[in-house]
């Protein structure tokens, strides 16, 4: 049980001191409400949330989101910004394990009354056809020449092979390939874990969902989207596989030399870093970015295997079936981005760790279509509630522009199974008309409803902090598990 002293900002802001403890640069910040922070207390993540304003360079506040838990390093929900030029660092432990795990939402132009009898035998097509599962390989298979070529092209490598479009690339974040990924810089280890990998769901959290929109908050927005009640949805949940988490473990294991290296003072050696323009912090960003574009052309491919899996049951093409995809975030990832400070422009380094990007109207990094109404926020909650479409907010600029990027977890996955009765849940959402399909049993009680927060108490605290704003809500119909 943490035992903080919190300082009240209001009902949704709550800061740790920089006196909590010698060596902080700045407070910390946490976005919470009374009641979250009652589960939030429950673990250590609020010590994360403190430790990281020890990083040098680090400017504004240690922030966490709303969904923060205790991870390794810095929580779980953790976003924080270091300054290049004032030595700031960039750390392994801020982005994660799976580089640039993230979400992407499509539509459909169909009605949940006009398929729902369909349900079952698509919800199985698609398990069947999108490959899930602990150490999961699929049949989009790559050579060594062209698995390069997607560490730098990303998600355009995919268009590339046919597997989407143009206007896919310009509703995904950095078009799906952020800039100055170097090849040069990963192991081969990575290379090995991710050459089968490509166009795989994975395991754990990661999901692919069919979704029906339950609720709308934002008419205009809604319909700028033609988004409505009843439509049907999908939502894909996925990362850089094994490719990312080699990467990270790599320098993570490397970095913890940083320290006295770069005399670095930090209370949790899980907080290795190096400055950002040290080799070793240009050799993780440059093998970051590798992830993250391979990570951007997986969702690209698994996309291609839904719509596909769509196209037979319904015997129409995608396009037909409206199949588009509204946006494509990533969820763990740093990137050097510009920001304003103190009045100034600053360029900054900035870690979003189950964190998404939530940039307001008007931002320049925008694309066209995006820039009156702002960027599209995706934030999934769990198989048994809701998930939601928010787009970010002008008061996201004290979080650098980022929100929240899930429910968050409540209980571990050992306690979660220890708790669930599997056929009692499987019946319980079956009643509520909802079908799952997973590739173990155990994934099905450790992702339990009950393991996460209420997606809906989350989205409150972010809606009403203003970092980004309600468009519509979604419930689960099919869920793929890995």
């Amino acid at each position: 049980m943490s035992e903080i002293n919190l300082e009240k900002i209001d009902d949704y802001r709550w800061r740790i001191p920089k006196s909590y403890k010698p060596g902080m640069r700045v407070p910390g910040i946490i976005y919470a409400d009374e009641k979250l922070l009652k589960d939030i207390r429950q673990d250590k993540a609020m010590e994360q949330v403190a430790n990281v304003a020890f990083l040098p360079g680090i400017v504004k506040a240690s922030l966490a989101m709303p969904d923060i838990h205790w991870g390794y390093g810095p929580c779980i929900g953790a976003v924080f910004a270091t300054d290049p030029e004032e030595g700031g660092v960039i750390t392994p432990g801020g982005v994660g394990f799976d580089i640039n795990c993230g979400v992407r939402l499509l539509k459909t132009n169909l009605q949940y009354e006009d398929m729902k009898d369909k349900l079952k035998e698509l919800t199985y097509a698609l398990f069947s056809d999108v490959p899930s599962g602990v150490g999961s390989k699929g049949d989009i298979r790559v050579s060594a020449k062209e698995e390069k070529e997607i560490l730098v092209k990303g998600s355009q490598w995919a268009v590339e092979k046919g597997y989407g479009t143009q206007e896919d690339l310009d509703c995904t974040e950095e078009n799906g390939a952020i800039q100055g990924a170097d090849p040069q810089a990963v192991s081969e280890r990575a290379y090995e874990r991710g050459k089968a990998q490509s166009g795989t769901l994975g395991s754990g959290n990661h999901f692919l969902e069919v979704q029906v929109i339950d609720q709308l908050y934002d008419r205009d927005a809604c319909d700028e989207l033609n988004l409505n009640l009843g439509q049907v949805m999908v939502m894909i949940h996925s990362g850089s596989r094994g490719f990312g988490y080699q990467v990270c473990e790599d320098y993570t294991r490397n970095m913890v030399h940083c320290l006295a290296k770069y005399n670095i003072n930090v209370p949790d050696r899980q907080l290795a870093s190096a400055p950002v323009n040290s080799p070793e912090g240009k050799n993780y960003l440059g093998a970051m970015k590798c992830a993250a574009n391979y990570a951007w052309a997986n969702r690209q491919c698994l996309m291609h295997l839904t719509r596909m899996a769509f196209e037979r049951i319904f015997n129409r093409s995608w396009q037909k079936l409206g199949m588009f995809l509204i946006y494509d975030v990533a969820h763990n990832i740093a990137k050097i981005e510009k920001h304003m400070l103190d009045g100034k422009e600053k360029t900054l380094c900035v870690h979003r760790k189950g964190a998404t990007r939530a940039l307001p109207p008007g931002h320049p990094a925008l694309p066209q279509r995006y820039r009156k109404l702002g960027q599209p926020v995706i934030i999934p909650g769990d198989m048994g509630r809701n998930s939601y479409l928010l787009v970010g907010q002008e008061g996201a600029a004290e979080t650098f522009y980022s929100a929240c990027h899930g429910a968050g977890r409540l209980k571990s996955r050992t306690a979660s199974a220890r708790s669930v009765n599997l056929d009692s849940l499987l019946k319980e959402l079956e009643s509520r008309g909802i079908i799952v399909k997973a590739s173990g049993r155990s994934t099905i009680v450790e992702e339990a409803p009950q393991a996460y927060k209420d997606v809906n108490q989350v989205v409150d605290v972010v809606h009403n902090a203003g970092l980004a704003k309600r468009v519509c809500r979604m419930r689960p119909v099919g869920v793929i598990k890995g």
